[in-house]
């Protein structure tokens, strides 16, 4: 898929482009590699950046057109909020800020290519990391036919220096402030800071690299409570005020930022063989996941939960892996919404520093029942029925031991 035998075939290439130093060298390289046009396409998805420029500075490094498109709404409501209907976490750490971002970039880009009729895509991801099996599992699952180019698999600008000289050479304007000794990416769902002074497990994480969050030592000294509401597991409302999801998110982001919650500092196993350590600030999903864990807890039959706990792994390596467009992600999503009809109510949860914690919980559709739980008298549960039914689940456990005895004497 990327053979240069085939470079003369490559008419019109869509680029995934942010108008970062990669990307811009990117975009030149194509054109004078392939003798080819580029389409630049960027993504807001709410990485905060200065997009006004973007197209100016794609047209003059050599874009024949530029795509901008505001992709925050779906960004939450399509891809967020239906990972974390699944409480999906990846090593029991990590909530998939930036995989769960390439699948729509590369779903959009796609349609590009398809409204260009474009015959190739491409990327500024490196040979090393997850995006770029991302990005091309996604190209591929919604065209197997499409040609994908990636640079870094390619060229031989294997370094900042010789990057910067390709930039020059070419008049591509490239910013002349300080790079930050570390690689970030960022969206409505998170921060993640990797490489560079964060490549040595043992040194923790400058204070200064911090984005979203306060630490949690600089956090206000007195706990804030806040309330969000569910309907069938998605989040619509934050103390008493419905917003959209994309609103909602960012909402949460400066509450939870606010408290130094939603860090964590994570080693990692990626795809393709290597552990990476990453830093990471998720505020408002930190805050999300507990809210939501909460109200499954009262709507939510026993069994149901289990089941779903059961897959949560393997649902949430499916999307770190790359395979959010695959026939069983989409089975377990399946699943997953089915169980979610009865998630609906409030929790409220306090937020102090660093921590989330649940101080409430209601619903209508809640199975808890005082009736049932209380410590006082009831009339309701009979206790003596216990014995009988601890009896009948130590029935294999008494076999053994009988078993073992008799074996042993």
């Amino acid at each position: 898929m990327t053979d240069k035998a085939g470079m003369e075939n490559v008419k019109k290439v869509v680029l995934a482009y942010s108008g970062g130093l990669d990307t811009s060298v990117i975009l030149k390289w194509l054109i004078e590699t392939y003798d080819c046009e580029v389409v630049a396409f960027s993504a807001d998805i709410g990485q905060e950046e200065e997009l006004d420029t973007v197209e100016a500075k794609a047209r003059k490094t050599g874009a024949s057109a530029v795509y901008i498109d505001d992709l925050k709404e779906e960004f939450v409501k399509d891809y967020v909020f239906p990972a974390f209907r699944a409480n999906a976490i990846y090593e029991s750490q990590y909530l998939l800020g930036t995989s769960l971002a390439r699948p729509l970039i590369a779903k959009r880009q796609m349609e590009i290519a398809a409204i260009e009729n474009a015959d190739a895509v491409s990327h500024g991801a490196t040979g090393k990391g997850n995006d770029q099996v991302r990005f091309e599992l996604s190209y591929l699952a919604i065209d197997p036919a499409i040609r994908i180019i990636a640079p870094w698999r390619e060229w031989d600008l294997n370094s900042r220096t010789a990057l910067m000289a390709f930039a020059r050479r070419h008049d591509i304007p490239v910013s002349t402030t300080r790079a930050k000794p570390y690689s970030t990416d960022r969206n409505l769902l998170h921060i993640s800071y990797e490489g560079g002074i964060l490549e040595d497990p043992w040194a923790a994480p400058p204070e200064d690299i911090f984005t979203l969050s306060v630490s949690p030592q600089n956090a206000p000294d007195a706990p804030e409570e806040i309330e969000i509401a569910f309907e069938k597991g998605n989040p619509v409302a934050v103390n008493g005020e419905p917003l959209s999801p994309a609103a909602l998110l960012k909402r949460l982001n400066v509450l939870g930022g606010r408290h130094g919650i939603g860090r964590a500092d994570i080693v990692e196993n990626r795809f393709v063989g290597m552990k990476s350590r990453g830093v990471y600030e998720t505020p408002g999903g930190a805050i999300l996941r507990m809210a939501h864990l909460a109200m499954e807890s009262i709507t939510l039959d026993r069994e149901v939960v289990h089941l779903r706990d059961s897959l949560v792994p393997r649902y949430a390596e499916m999307i770190y892996y790359g395979f959010w467009f695959s026939p069983e992600r989409e089975l377990l999503q399946k699943m997953i919404d089915d169980t979610q009809a009865p998630v609906s109510g409030v929790v409220r949860l306090s937020l102090y520093k660093g921590n989330c914690v649940v101080a409430g919980r209601k619903s209508d559709n809640s199975l808890y029942n005082v009736d049932f739980a209380t410590f006082e008298d009831d009339a309701v549960y009979r206790q003596k029925d216990a014995e009988g039914f601890i009896r009948l689940n130590s029935l294999r456990l008494r076999i053994r031991r009988m078993l073992e005895k008799r074996n042993a004497s």
